[in-house]
């Protein structure tokens, strides 16, 4: 027997997800439907699954289940379209929501107009920083970078031409490096001013996407720690920018951005 489930398409900054309420559609088997429904050719196509449930500790919580089945921490990205999900779904009137995630609470400000969400900030919380030139060979080269966690595992590579890095090449080999055990995120970055820089990303689990929203974060953290920018920078990704303040009273990093619906679907499991 086949049950209908009820499916929304959003993207934030081109990095796009399948969000299911669960609290009206339950998953049993998350793991093989993100592999599945993410295949762009036999699924719906998308950089994983994003499960929308209740939460005893927060207004609501997520999950995110990557293409390849695994489960990630947490998506900047993500949780930004969550925002606009349950306020214009009719979930919430609030316009401070907040969200359980596998690391941790996080608040999100919800800009409305007209009873649209315009953009959402995110309170992502305060930056885990290892090492911040950490020397790795990979593919006969060795890469400089800054690691830094936003509740998942980030590498910052700087670099003075981001069109020269082979990333399909490269992504891989950093992500898999025996230096991380539970592989990490990978982040070129080209600095363009003291304010601005632009990054492409390797996700863990994902391969290349659009954008990143923890590794936007990561990428203004490292930038700041390596005297590069300024403390509030704009990130420029594949999908389009993010702007990211990394607040030196609080030692928060706050990420604001928009966040899309594409379309809605029902597919059948």
């Amino acid at each position: 027997m086949t049950n209908p489930i009820r499916f929304t398409k959003m993207h934030g900054a081109g990095n796009d997800y399948i969000y299911v309420n669960t609290m009206a559609y339950p998953l049993e088997n998350p793991e093989e439907l993100a592999i599945k429904w993410s295949a762009p050719h036999t699924g719906i196509g998308s950089d994983g699954l994003v499960l929308i449930g209740s939460s005893e500790k927060a207004d609501f919580s997520m999950r995110i289940f990557n293409a390849d089945g695994s489960e990630a921490m947490m998506c900047g990205n993500a949780s930004r379209c969550i925002g606009k999900y349950v306020y214009e779904a009719g979930l919430t009137t609030k316009e401070t929501v907040t969200l359980e995630t596998l690391s941790g609470i996080k608040e999100l400000r919800l800009t409305v107009a007209d009873g649209i969400v315009t953009e959402v900030t995110v309170d992502m919380g305060t930056p885990g920083v290892g090492e911040i030139a950490l020397e790795l060979e990979a593919g006969g080269q060795i890469y400089t970078g800054t690691v830094v966690s936003m509740g998942n595992p980030h590498l910052v590579i700087f670099v003075n031409d981001i069109n020269e890095i082979d990333l399909p090449a490269i992504g891989p080999a950093l992500e898999n490096h025996s230096f991380f055990p539970d592989r990490t995120n990978v982040e070129f970055v080209e600095v363009l001013k003291d304010d601005e820089v632009r990054m492409r990303v390797w996700e863990r689990g994902s391969g290349i996407t659009q954008a990143c929203g923890t590794g936007a974060c990561a990428t203004a953290v490292a930038s700041v720690l390596c005297g590069k920018t300024k403390r509030k920078t704009k990130v420029i990704m594949d999908g389009g920018p993010l702007t990211i303040q990394w607040d030196e009273s609080t030692g928060k990093v706050y990420m604001t951005g928009g966040a899309v619906t594409v379309f809605e679907g029902t597919i059948k499991v």
